[in-house]
């Protein structure tokens, strides 16, 4: 997959550009699908911003960019329903729109729905993640970040991506997420981690990673 990881939706021009370069063809004529499982996580808090983010009407701009079509997928729904009935429209759609919500959440169905697994054999299709999606891609995500927790316990991503991520930095809506707040979590995962703001997303494709940005960010190696 080519990925891009964003904090706060494609919510600029430079991060518009990044996505259009990532499907290689312009938004209206690219298919999407809309992720929102993260949310369900959070509820009934996020109830009303689910919602709006599956009606093209949150903040964090996904769906209403102006794709050809979009549709959604609901993770917790795939283990009763026919691989057949969902699995080709995965492979034959140009983007994944995965939406934040409880990160750990969407990491336990994207593993129980299947979603995962195909993951490796998506080889054009570009992952956008916003927050929760784009962090379920690391392998840690921070004790910082765990809400719901599985039964296993632990703050275990996917590890699709060899870093971290730490979304809506300095946000005001978000106090608990200053940089003071970022560097802690950073002396506390195992791998290097990223810092974004809203206007910061990064990309990678074939392993190279690139930070796309009009805000601020810090990487925090290892």
């Amino acid at each position: 997959m080519k990925l891009l990881l964003t904090s706060g939706g494609v919510s600029n021009p430079s991060i518009r550009e990044a996505l259009v370069g990532l499907l290689g063809k312009p938004i209206e004529e690219s298919t999407a699908l809309c992720i929102p499982t993260a949310m369900y996580g959070m509820l009934p808090g996020t109830a009303v911003m689910t919602w709006r983010q599956i009606a093209g009407q949150s903040p964090t701009p996904l769906v209403e960019l102006g794709w050809k079509s979009v549709g959604m997928l609901e993770l917790t729904a795939l283990p009763s329903i026919e691989a057949a009935n969902w699995v080709p429209l995965v492979r034959e759609t140009d983007a994944l729109l995965v939406c934040g919500g409880d990160v750990l959440y969407l990491h336990h169905w994207m593993r129980e729905s299947g979603l995962a697994e195909l993951f490796p054999s998506l080889e054009e299709t570009v992952y956008v993640g916003l927050s929760a999606g784009s962090m379920v891609l690391a392998p840690q995500v921070g004790e910082e970040f765990v809400g719901w927790r599985p039964a296993g316990g632990g703050d275990r991503g996917l590890g699709l991506v060899g870093f971290g991520v730490f979304p809506h930095l300095d946000n005001a809506m978000c106090p608990e997420n200053t940089m003071a707040d970022a560097v802690r979590w950073a002396g506390r995962v195992a791998v290097p981690g990223y810092a974004i703001d809203d206007e910061t997303a990064i990309t990678v494709v074939d392993g190279v990673v690139e930070v796309v940005s009009e805000g601020h960010w810090r990487l925090f190696e290892r």
